[in-house]
């Protein structure tokens, strides 16, 4: 695409957001009670920003023009907080985490890979340096202490020589034995053909018959091959099979990669010149229009001191530096803008800053002429504008300096005052106020830093070498693969609760761990998730999410599982200690992930005996007490997994995790996708001798971890290369099967049973049930008051 496409599909965007906005500013004047209504008005806005996310987030990736770039982010960062704002309000009024939408879809005739969460580019390509450098200091690192993860090597047993040349004869045999048995072979066909030759009386067949058998056995093989191509057309005209060369990268896309390539080249180029000239301008401005800009300043100021004398008798007091000087007496706001500034009609925090954007693009790029600015550089006159009013407010401050004494001189000259210490009340008050303050510091000073005296680097490094930072595995959140539910809505209606598919999941590890992460203003200003949980059976991709997470955000990766840390800062100086060094370098060094992998051991209930000498329960009491010290410029996510949430003491677990999501087995949907990418990822060849639909069918319960080891255990190096003449089929894979044990009904329904203990569980129920949730809450006061009294 090029620049003018990007560009009008910039304004198409714009001009969706602009209705939207106009829609959702007519919304928030009018009460609903109808809960069925509110979810349908929030569940569409959710739709239709999602789809101005994904159009925004390829124009700010591929768009040129340096200042349009400014303003796209902007927009762009205020669209993924308010998409995060309408999925608080979803979950608040639902009280599930998942929803489906299928209805809504088919009124906005959308599928509902339309729905992926998109993840912005810019959130690596803007620390890419940084990120390869701390890659490369923590590979130096991991390999001076030699705990870099070696690479599997095979090893070979040595056997004694007798048994060698055992082996060696044994294979010679067997040679010599097939040579000679193909020797053998072809001699007897030979004595076949020659007594065959030799037989007296055989009869010359007919010359005819034989034509006749010839063109039967042809346009049987003719007819059937042409049947199999007709049937082959029909299945992928009706799209139950992909055309041919559908999975090869056509010359198209790479001609695409490549110009996205050096657009991204070009981007980086006019990024450079608009920050030259940013300085170069600014210095020209303050050359040729700096003495005007004083002298009128100058002129203006005195003027007012005039007209103040004339109508009051007296000269002004004049502005101090807090009010803003000299600025306030030129201001043109009205009391009812001021009255505007100062109250907020919206509840979103994000609405204004989309808006404002939306305001500076009609104001300035919707008809804006660029028939001169081909290239799509920088524009000089609006950096000039821009430069002007900052170089005035510079300019502004030094001529009140100087107006002020001014001031001072005309008050002695003319009326012969003499200027009294007027503020000294309020340098009392600001004393008192800086008292207070230091009241608050001093609170705030018990939380002492313990490593004051050392550089972030030395921690970092001790850290690495402890093994409580570890390398995050390269795995984009597209590898987690899987299928949507496309029954979700059908099932709600009859009162069935559906298992989420693994892109409700993808969807929620985007929403909740990647966005906030990957934008410091998203972060800031959404609704904080500090947090997160993911519970599942084993095999079904928790740790991947986590490391998914890791890669997409470029986040630095702390392993703070029972098993890693026991025996580590021993003592409660020691884990004191070790807490202060994970958080310090996480906040330093943000985004941070911290993991807690069987996060259920933190919160046991009963220790088992075996691993009493791990203490897994070390972090229990500390892990609030970390939550309570982030605060929402930290960009950092715990994130905890576990296979066996039952074991865990359910009040503190769910007061440390704010969200729980539940990772389901794969359904059918899922793992016909499933099998059909992991097998083309490991080599095989998908034909039609392999019927992926059976295999689907035959490991229902099975996760993903369970199929990884079935492709790689069939698709050897030699399965590999047999694949030409030797297609594969369903039946190998089949046979290991037996080997696995899957996940059954029953501790997928545990799981169920686990989380509908949980508060959002509970609440949920409630509601489902046509119970009321303020109610309990007032009978669970009311029996707390009662025990007390008793």
């Amino acid at each position: 695409m090029s620049n003018a496409m990007y560009n009008k599909m910039w304004h198409q965007t714009q001009e969706a957001l602009n209705s939207l906005l106009d829609k959702e500013s007519q919304n928030i004047m009018e009460s609903q009670n109808n809960q069925v209504f509110i979810f349908q008005m929030l569940a569409t806005f959710y739709i239709k920003y999602v789809q101005i996310f994904r159009n925004l987030e390829d124009v700010y990736d591929q768009i040129v023009h340096p200042q349009k770039r400014i303003l796209i982010r902007k927009i762009l960062d205020g669209v993924m907080g308010r998409i995060l704002e309408l999925k608080n309000e979803m979950v608040e009024l639902e009280l599930t985490e998942f929803h489906y939408f299928d209805d809504i879809l088919q009124d906005l005739k959308l599928a509902p890979q339309q729905l992926d969460i998109p993840i912005p580019k810019y959130f690596l390509k803007e620390k890419l340096e940084v990120i390869k450098g701390r890659e490369k200091i923590l590979a130096q690192i991991l390999a001076n202490t030699g705990l870099d993860i070696p690479e599997k090597k095979y090893t070979v047993k040595g056997i004694p020589l007798e048994e060698a040349v055992k082996l060696i004869q044994i294979a010679e045999r067997a040679r010599q034995g097939r040579l000679r048995a193909m020797f053998m072979k072809q001699i007897f066909l030979q004595e076949y053909r020659a007594k065959q030759t030799k037989i007296p009386g055989e009869k010359v067949a007919d010359m005819g018959a034989a034509v006749l058998q010839i063109q039967k056995v042809w346009r049987g093989f003719h007819q059937r091959r042409k049947t199999e191509k007709q049937r082959e057309e029909e299945m992928i005209f009706l799209g139950m099979k992909p055309p041919p060369l559908f999975n090869e990268v056509s010359a198209t896309v790479i001609q695409a990669e490549k110009v996205s390539f050096l657009r991204n080249e070009v981007q980086v180029k006019h990024e450079e010149n608009y920050k030259e000239a940013l300085v170069t301008i600014k210095d020209d401005l303050k050359l040729i229009e700096g003495p005007d800009i004083k002298e009128n300043l100058q002129d203006q100021i005195r003027h007012w001191f005039i007209e103040c004398r004339n109508l009051t008798g007296t000269f002004p007091e004049y502005p101090n530096v807090e009010e803003g000087g000299s600025a306030i007496i030129f201001s043109n706001k009205t009391p009812q803008q001021e009255e505007d500034d100062g109250w907020k009609m919206s509840p979103s925090v994000f609405l204004p800053t989309m808006e404002e954007g939306n305001n500076v693009y009609k104001d300035l790029w919707k008809n804006k002429d660029e028939s001169w600015n081909l290239p799509q550089d920088y524009d000089p006159e609006l950096i000039k504008q821009e430069k002007r009013k900052e170089l005035e407010s510079e300019i502004r401050a030094q001529v009140d300096e100087l107006m002020r004494q001014e001031l001072k001189n005309l008050k002695l000259a003319v009326d012969r005052e003499k200027e009294y210490p007027v503020k000294a009340a309020k340098k009392k008050g600001d004393k008192k106020k800086k008292k207070g303050k230091k009241g608050k510091k001093g609170k705030r000073g018990k939380d002492k830093d313990l490593t004051a005296d050392r550089t972030i680097e030395s921690l970092y490094k001790e850290l690495v070498e402890e093994g409580l930072l570890i390398q995050a595995l390269k795995v984009n959140l597209s590898d987690y693969i899987g299928e949507y539910s496309y029954l979700g809505t059908t099932l709600r209606q009859v009162s069935i609760e559906p298992m989420p598919s693994l892109l409700d999941v993808r969807q929620l590890i985007a929403l909740y761990g990647i966005l906030p992460l990957g934008s410091a203003t998203v972060h800031e200003k959404a609704p904080l998730v500090k947090s997160l949980l993911l519970a599942g059976p084993s095999g079904v991709g928790k740790k991947m999410l986590v490391h998914a997470i890791c890669t997409e955000t470029g986040a630095n990766l702390f392993n703070l599982s029972a098993a890693n840390i026991a025996g580590k800062y021993p003592g409660k100086n020691g884990l004191q200690m070790m807490l202060h060094v994970v958080i310090k370098v996480a906040r330093e060094l943000q985004p941070s992930v911290v993991w807690i992998g069987d996060t259920e051991k933190t919160f046991y209930k009963k220790v088992p005996s075996t691993e009493r000498m791990i203490e897994p329960k070390r972090l229990k009491k500390q892990l609030p007490k970390i939550l309570r010290l982030l605060k929402p410029d930290d960009r950092i996510l715990i994130v905890g997994t576990t296979q066996r949430p039952f074991d865990a003491e359910l009040q503190s677990f769910c007061k440390v995790y704010q969200k729980i999501i539940l990772v389901p087995r794969p359904d059918y949907a899922s793992r016909f996708v499933l099998w059909k990418q992991i097998i083309q990822r490991n080599g095989g060849i998908i034909t039609n001798a392999l019927n992926i639909s059976c295999l689907a069918k035959v490991t229902d319960g099975f996760t993903q971890g369970h199929i990884v080891e079935m492709v790689q255990g069939v698709l050897t190096d030699r399965r590999i290369r047999q694949q030409t003449y030797k297609p594969l089929t369903a039946a190998e894979f089949i046979a290991m099967l037996t080997r696995m044990s899957p996940v059954y009904q029953e501790e997928e329904e545990s799981f169920k049973n686990w989380y509908a203990k949980t508060p959002t569980g509970k609440k949920r129920a409630l509601a489902l049930t046509g119970g009321d949730i303020e109610k309990e809450k007032d009978k669970g006061k009311k029996k707390g008051k009662k025990e007390k009294k008793k």
